[in-house]
């Protein structure tokens, strides 16, 4: 038995055969029994009124004197208090730092609660979407920044990157978004300007799409007449055949870059939606097969087909198939001889889907993330022998983007890779057409 209630029960005893042997020598011994249990219960009742004060009104810090049971009472309600002010101190502390670093940030900082609910927000918020203390606090986010692809963005949570909107009280001011979960069912939204990038991004595109418009026409040219002097066929055009048919070929890549670069510009400058035309794909694929062929056959590679015969898309077929052509001529360039591409098009609970399949090099986990970038390149002296313009992945991610879908990339080194593009059910439509299957 702990120490204090020991004390407190020979206390007890004490009262009680104290009031006893008083009782019996004034012959009341029920009486006096009585009136040392009553004295016992009042001295009780007396402290626990002083503790029901002290923690009612808490002037004071410090608990009332008292010994006995109480003593110990007082003295353990005082450590429990004194803990729980040390550990609000600590909290307060790591507070002010969190509000001092995010205060400090150059993004704007909003921390949003369960509801999407205002909770808190940094100066460089107040300045970016002009939020005031006294009446956004509390206030759904999505109020206040009325923009559908940003209510949308707050649905899907962080599994899908950042956005760019439109700033709500400057249309001219383009904003970075961001959500990071934290805490318990707490996001952080952090938003940044982007306008200046923004500007020297179109800059960019429209400095790419013009060059690549003007080198159309000359190469063009320069194509011809290597192609005229290659024909001719003289003594002269002999002694210099290979010299003319080198020429011819970087020629033809720069051809190729330069319609791809201005493919690019086009779909990345056009906002508009993809024209809602059915385009039958098995008989897309197979066009596509048809183009590729002679690729194939140079390496000895087997190139097989299974695609629903009814699945189709609604969209443009020209985009789609650039999309979908990239696709195969990288598995094909980067496939060793003797080689296995798989072109699959199917159909799900989840939306179509096309995958091109390959038993080619393969690809390290790190280059995955940064493959749809524009000339990326994993092995540049590979690449270039392979004669891509590095430019095929950064447009089929593009034209995915215009259909709502993604591109996944699943590769192991030495074993191959499977490019796969997941689109939505509403650009499903069913066609007639004949099943198109091609037996490696």
């Amino acid at each position: 038995m702990p120490r204090p209630w020991s004390a407190e029960f020979v206390r007890l005893g004490a009262i009680l055969v104290g009031a006893w042997l008083i009782g019996v020598i004034l012959d009341r011994p029920g009486v006096f029994l009585f009136l040392g249990l009553l004295t016992y219960l009042l001295w009780h009742l007396h402290h626990l009124y002083r503790l029901e004060k002290w923690l009612r009104e808490g002037r004071t810090y410090y608990p009332p004197e008292a010994n006995g049971i109480w003593g110990e009472v007082f003295h353990l309600l005082y450590g429990k208090r004194r803990r729980e002010r040390a550990r609000k101190r600590r909290l307060a502390a790591i507070l002010g730092q969190f509000k001092e670093a995010t205060s400090a940030m150059p993004d704007a900082t909003v921390v949003l609660g369960p509801g999407d609910e205002i909770q808190w927000f940094n100066d460089a918020a107040r300045q970016l979407i002009k939020l005031h203390a006294g009446q956004d606090v509390g206030q759904r986010i999505d109020n206040l920044i009325r923009d559908p692809e940003f209510g949308n963005f707050l649905e899907r949570g962080n599994e899908s990157g950042y956005i760019l909107i439109p700033a709500p009280k400057d249309p001219a001011m383009t904003l970075s978004v961001r959500v990071v979960p934290y805490g318990r069912d707490l996001r952080l939204l952090i938003l940044r300007d982007v306008s200046q990038q923004q500007r020297l991004e179109q800059m960019r595109r429209d400095f790419v799409a013009n060059v690549s418009h003007e080198l159309r026409t000359p190469l063009t040219v320069v194509s011809g007449f290597l192609e005229t002097m290659i024909d001719a066929d003289d003594e002269c055009t002999r002694e210099w055949n290979r010299s003319l048919v080198l020429m011819q070929q970087q020629a033809s890549r720069m051809q190729h870059l330069v319609e791809d670069l201005l493919l690019l510009s086009r779909l990345e400058t056009d906002s508009s939606r993809p024209p809602d035309e059915p385009v039958a794909v098995p008989t897309l694929i197979a066009t596509i097969c048809e183009d590729v062929e002679h690729l194939a056959v140079q390496k000895d590679q087997q190139v097989s087909v299974d695609a629903e015969a009814d699945l189709g898309l609604y969209g443009a077929e020209r985009e789609l198939h650039s999309a979908f052509a990239n696709l195969v001529t990288n598995a094909i360039r980067y496939t060793p001889a003797e080689g296995r591409i798989h072109i699959r098009w199917w159909s799900d609970k989840e939306g179509a889907h096309y995958s091109v399949s390959d038993t080619g090099v393969g690809i390290e986990a790190v280059h995955i993330p940064r493959l749809t970038e524009r000339f990326y390149r994993v092995d540049v002296g590979r690449s270039r022998d392979s004669g891509g313009t590095g430019l095929g992945l950064a447009i089929v991610k593009h034209v995915l983007n215009r259909y709502e879908a993604r591109l996944r990339i699943d590769s192991v080194p030495g074993r191959g890779s499977t490019f796969t593009c997941d689109f939505p059910l509403s650009r499903i439509c069913r066609t007639r057409i004949d099943s198109v299957r091609r037996p490696g």
